[in-house]
């Protein structure tokens, strides 16, 4: 709670301190009987708003109202942080394979929850002169991991075991795909034979008419 770590009244413990008054204005550095009696003047509270600063500096409110606002900023900066929970599986250069498929299978089961996994492999005894085989082992499960993971951490030794952590991959958005409708073939509308036009056909039909008349007379007359 933010009550413990905030001084105020008489259990300020500097004999000096920069105030602050009820207005906000500087006032500087007094003796602290003197902001005391300020606070007291004004029925509000003297708190110590920047207690490591030197001297501690503090301010004339109402403690009610500040304890208030501190403890509501607190909440919303832990609420803003993102909690990565880390789990960790342990092996050694020699687990046989039926363990190790079943650590590699925990860890699959912490990524897809999004969780961080450590991968450690511990060394006992002259096992220590082995590191290769235990770095090998551990590329082999970052492979074998990698369709829902990535390294974060490269494998490094720390003392007498070698580490390695990996984090879940963030899902890959997919490009959203527009329906298209299909646009409709329009009709071709029939054209209009304008009066010009009809005008125009007709006389080209009387003519027709025109050079058929003479050669059905000279078969008449034979």
């Amino acid at each position: 709670m933010a009550t413990s770590y905030t001084r105020a009244n008489e259990r300020i413990r500097a004999s000096q301190v920069r105030l602050i008054d009820h207005k906000g204005e500087n006032i500087g550095v007094v003796p602290i009987e003197k902001a005391l009696q300020t606070a007291k003047n004004a029925n509000l509270d003297l708190v110590e708003v920047a207690p490591t600063a030197k001297p501690p500096v503090c301010k004339v409110i109402d403690l009610g109202k500040y304890l208030y606002q501190k403890n509501k900023k607190e909440r919303q900066a832990r609420k803003s942080q993102s909690k990565i929970e880390l789990k960790e599986i342990r092996l050694r250069p020699k687990t046989n394979e039926h363990h190790r498929m079943f650590k590699v299978r925990n860890a699959r089961r912490w990524l897809e929850q999004g969780i961080k996994v450590q991968v450690t492999i511990r060394f006992r005894g002259r096992e220590i002169t082995l590191p290769e085989v235990a770095l090998e082992d551990l590329r082999e499960i970052a492979k074998e991991l990698e369709d829902i993971s990535s390294v974060e951490q490269a494998p490094s030794m720390e003392g007498r075991a070698m580490h390695m952590i990996l984090v879940p991959l963030k899902p890959s958005k997919k490009p959203s795909v527009k329906y298209v409708k299909p646009h409709k073939e329009q009709k071709k509308k029939p054209v209009k034979k304008t009066a010009k036009k009809a005008e125009v056909d007709k006389t080209q039909e009387k003519d027709k008419k025109v050079k058929k008349t003479p050669q059905s007379t000279k078969e008449s007359k034979k």
